[in-house]
């Protein structure tokens, strides 16, 4: 009855992340078209800079959200380790996306950096920065009531939008008092900097999970010394770490039993190992069990 709880429970919490996942995308969406009528409308490319950006953030939504519901299907004959891995193809497809945007917008922003337009429209953009402000803040404010990490990554992301808009608010708001249009370009220049910086981030965090890295925050040798701890364990090796999403971590190990040991006692043994190894950070744990007098005969094996 305890197990069927906690999957009720679980099924809540991933119906709850859905509705927020899918909530944060309508909003970004509905103003990501707002935020582009109103970059042509201000004649600024400081806000254009910055709907290319608010694209790729609902093209990434779009795919949370596809992904979160995906994540539900579990293993199958295609995918044994379910579809957990699918939002790293997401990941790679919205980085494209942004790097092709911020190039463009790059291009735009530099020749206005040395020839200004005076034909901004500064009251339009400080009007469109408030009204960022407050759609992105309430995109984040949904998502932080959320528990997943998947609403934490995103909601981190949309924070970076009102950061990004509270910027263009204080540009815009000096352009309003002074005649300063260097400060729209700059602000795109900027902005587009900082996108790249962060697709840079990610990529290399994808490309690492992809090629099956160590992940994040775990150390192999401190996972090898702490299995060795174990009053029964005179060795291990053949010690494999890496992760399926970024956040799922999985190790395969073979340990080498102490001479004497009672094999009865494999099972509790295990237990306490994989108990252990949660605490690292690590989810799934397959252990193979070998005897003090036997002989690996696995090829890359110590």
């Amino acid at each position: 009855m305890a197990h069927k709880h906690g999957h009720t429970h679980g099924h809540h919490e991933n119906n709850s992340d859905v509705r927020n996942l899918r909530m944060a995308f309508f909003l970004n969406l509905v103003f990501t078209v707002v935020e582009i009528a109103g970059g042509f409308f201000t004649n600024s490319v400081a806000i254009l800079s910055d709907a290319v950006h608010d694209l790729g953030d609902s093209l990434s939504l779009a795919l949370a959200w596809y992904f979160q519901r995906m994540a539900k299907k579990g293993s199958s004959s295609f995918y044994s380790y379910g579809y957990k891995r699918f939002s790293l193809l997401g990941a790679l497809i919205n980085s494209i996306v942004l790097v092709v945007g911020s190039i463009f917008i790059i291009s735009k922003a530099i020749p206005r950096i040395f020839e200004p337009e005076h034909s901004t429209n500064a009251g339009g953009m400080v009007l469109l920065a408030v009204f960022g402000v407050i759609v992105n803040g309430a995109a984040v404010f949904r998502l932080n009531k959320g528990s997943s990490v998947n609403e934490k990554v995103v909601s981190l992301h949309l924070l970076e939008d009102v950061l990004g808009w509270a910027a263009i608010l204080l540009g815009a708001t000096v352009m309003y008092f002074f005649e300063l249009p260097v400060i729209d370009p700059l602000l795109s220049l900027l902005i587009a900097i900082f996108v790249l910086y962060n697709i840079y981030k990610n990529i290399r965090q994808s490309l690492r999970i992809i090629l099956q890295g160590i992940p994040d925050k775990v150390s192999i040798d401190e996972i090898y010394l702490l299995l060795k701890e174990f009053e029964h364990i005179h060795d291990a090796h053949d010690l494999h770490i890496w992760s399926i999403d970024g956040n799922y971590h999985i190790l395969t190990v073979h340990v080498v039993l102490s001479d004497g040991f009672d094999l009865k006692n494999i099972a509790e043994l295990k237990n306490a190992i994989r108990q252990t190894l949660e605490l690292k950070g690590i989810q799934h744990a397959t252990i193979e069990i070998e005897t003090f007098d036997e002989k690996c005969l696995m090829e890359v094996c110590d």
